[in-house]
């Protein structure tokens, strides 16, 4: 299960790689020759232009292509987009790193101590990627809203696509490093992870275990809810009712009931793709490496001689 948490960010992460390639493809347009807002009155060829420059289309209408900044917003909608990701990545380890959680720590060269308590360590990248995060978006907010009521061709107002996209492209590359630098220095507790496992949370596995006796889901979960509500009652854990207990709720209840009762085994009863089963999430980090290496690869061979 420690292992699907980060995957989960992993994937969001993926996607967002994947959807910058989608606008890398959109970006691959030539404006050239549009002139100001006709057109070119010269006999040039356009699509022997575009080849030698190494575009593969040309934009078919000059008015359209010097008003056009779409590929501007496209670009602020994606990093809004990373940006969101990494703030609820940071999001969870700032909870996680808590006194009340413990469940990570983050090391002392990506947090600082607190002004007022000593003994306390504030998760200051975190926090600051969480804050950067959120100004991404305001960045794709405020350019969109220049972008709604323009006329045709090109107005003074579309100038400001400058700013933001070179302030976000900025903003979004300090996050990314200060992301990487706080996750590869992170160190998870497992112990603490273990420790805050209560048997409660087993509860929709009693569900599941009636549903494999042909109970229908709803009536499973109904009955689910009763045993939780005769363990509160008696003020013990789900797991420590008695088989008669259980019985007296629903005669489907047998000896092998007490296999619920086990962390592992529920982990590993999400077999199906994308599940917590340990097979599923080696399946799913062995994609990512896969992808990563594959991706290196890609990197290296652009590299120029």
């Amino acid at each position: 299960m420690l292992n699907h948490f980060p995957c989960s960010h992993a994937w969001s992460l993926k996607n967002d790689y994947d959807r910058l390639l989608n606008n890398f493809q959109l970006l691959d347009v030539m404006p050239l020759g549009s002139g100001a807002l006709a057109g070119n009155p010269f006999n040039i060829d356009r699509l022997k232009l575009a080849e030698n420059l190494h575009f593969s289309q040309i934009t078919p209408n000059s008015m359209q292509a010097v008003s056009d900044r779409d590929f501007i917003a496209d670009f602020l909608f994606w990093a809004s987009m990373v940006g969101i990701h990494l703030s609820r990545l940071a999001e969870d380890f700032i909870i996680f790193s808590s006194k009340e959680f413990e469940f990570v720590t983050i090391d002392e060269s990506f947090s600082t101590g607190s002004s007022l308590m000593p003994q306390k360590r504030n998760p200051d990248s975190l926090e600051l990627i969480r804050g950067i995060g959120g100004g991404l978006f305001g960045q794709c907010c405020s350019f969109m809203m220049v972008l709604k009521s323009l006329p045709s061709t090109y107005n003074k107002d579309l100038q400001s696509d400058k700013e933001a996209m070179f302030t976000t492209f900025d903003k979004l590359t300090s996050i990314l490093e200060v992301t990487t630098g706080t996750v590869k220095t992170l160190k998870v507790n497992s112990e603490k992870c273990r420790s805050a496992l209560s048997y409660e949370m087993l509860a929709t596995d009693v569900a599941y275990y009636l549903v494999r006796k042909g109970v229908p889901f709803r009536t499973a979960h109904h009955i689910a809810g009763r045993v939780v509500a005769e363990a509160e009652e008696k003020n013990v854990n789900i797991c420590d009712l008695t088989l008669e207990e259980l019985r007296s709720i629903s005669s489907y209840f047998e000896v092998d009931v007490g296999r619920v009762w086990n962390y592992e085994n529920s982990i590993e009863q999400y077999q199906a793709t994308g599940g917590t089963a340990k097979s599923s999430v080696l399946t799913q980090i062995n994609i990512l490496k896969s992808w990563l290496k594959s991706q290196d690869g890609e990197e290296k061979a652009c590299q120029p001689n």
